[in-house]
């Protein structure tokens, strides 16, 4: 039996011209980026190439870009970082119920701080309204953030909008692009962003390694001390074999997004023409118009996320829940919970997610395994 992975949201295979642009970084390129000699003018090479490339895949410039260990670093960085540095301006925050953990629980921290924070609901498409936020502002707000694209439905925030909204206001936005990064066209002076992150191995790049943007002029705490790396902000030897794929790994995504949404809408599209054909009774969540074309959502009425994981697992299809697996149980999605007041919709519900390496061919016979799977369980 062919396993067939449709969890490309969670992860994906590092790409083979990733793979082999990293090597020498191993192998003959090893040298320490600080250290003065040939070795380590070789590496430092290598991670001001990469810096510069990545700025300019966004429209920022060579300084704006800090690497770190991945996506929940950057929005930590960024979150954590602004928001101790600036308290004597204001202690309040605002982000959206429907944020990944690595954002929501930044902000967690910062309660426990003494900092005030406003979680903005969303509606039943999961996305958020920019004037609800502009209406939680208040003179002592420092910093907003929204995400770009939601990891477990596929909503995209519009977050151009709330940057026009914040114009007129000295808090910062950030937004984390971690799963809409290579879907989505990204310009950071076109979002009107201040912070932005992005983490490798979303992208067919390398685990463990990611990127912040952060706007020229901010300031912001390190959350690491000790030596004086990328421009003292984030202190510890670069990685930069890791830095090395994460480059070719934005310079491949970049290049063909339109192909890739083509695609993935194709892989969608053919996933609920089987589960129509198969009589599968389902409800899509997310938005039906601003979405990201590689994640499908679905619910399935009557069903438990537990038995559709495990038995689709049994059936050699790799999907995922979107929801928080703990000590055996799964707890309800806090996305799903926050765009459905029918608890029902969430504990039914699956992730359907494409990427690099999966046909056409693939996606019919996980779906047509799927319906098999429903059918058995509903008997």
């Amino acid at each position: 039996m062919k396993h067939i992975y449709l969890d490309y949201a969670a992860t994906s295979p590092v790409h083979p011209e990733v793979f082999a642009a990293m090597k020498p970084y191993y192998e003959s390129q090893f040298g320490n980026p600080s250290s003065i000699h040939h070795f380590g003018r070789q590496a430092r090479r290598g991670l001001d190439e990469s810096r510069e490339l990545i700025a300019k895949a966004i429209g920022a410039s060579f300084d704006e870009i800090i690497f770190t260990s991945g996506g929940t670093e950057a929005d930590n960085l960024a979150i954590i970082g602004y928001a101790t540095a600036h308290k004597e301006k204001g202690n309040h925050l605002i982000t959206t119920k429907i944020e990944h953990h690595g954002v929501l629980h930044a902000f967690e921290f910062l309660e426990k701080q003494g900092f005030a924070v406003t979680y903005i609901d969303v509606d039943e498409s999961g996305v958020v309204s920019p004037f609800e936020i502009s209406n939680a502002l208040r003179d002592d707000t420092i910093l907003v953030s929204c995400m770009l694209g939601n990891n477990e439905v596929g909503t995209v925030q519009p977050v151009k909008t709330i940057s026009e909204l914040l114009s007129e206001h000295e808090a910062v936005l950030h937004t984390d692009a971690v799963q809409a990064f290579g879907m989505e066209v990204i310009n950071v002076d076109e979002l009107g962003v201040d912070f932005l992150a992005v983490s490798g191995h979303k992208l067919n790049g390398p685990k463990g390694i990611g990127f912040l943007y952060a706007r020229k002029g901010l300031v912001f705490s390190p959350l690491l001390h000790g030596g004086e790396q990328e421009r003292k902000r984030r202190a510890g030897t670069e990685n930069v074999a890791a830095v090395i794929g994460l480059q070719k790994a934005v310079e491949l995504s970049i290049e063909n997004i339109d192909e890739k949404r083509s695609l993935y809408e194709g892989y969608r599209q053919e996933i609920l023409k089987v589960f129509k054909e198969q009589n599968i009774q389902y409800e899509v969540n997310g938005s039906s118009n601003h979405y990201l074309p590689h994640i499908l959502n679905v619910s399935f009425p009557g069903l438990s996320v537990e038995s559709l994981l495990m038995n689709l697992d049994l059936e050699g299809v790799a999907v995922s829940s979107g929801s928080a697996c703990t000590a055996g149980s799964i707890d309800p999605s806090h996305v799903l919970t926050a765009m459905f007041k029918d608890e029902s919709r969430s504990h039914s519900a699956i992730r359907f997610s494409f990427g690099y390496g999966l046909t056409i061919d693939d996606v019919k016979e996980a779906a047509i395994r799927t319906a098999k799977v429903i059918h058995r369980l509903m008997k």
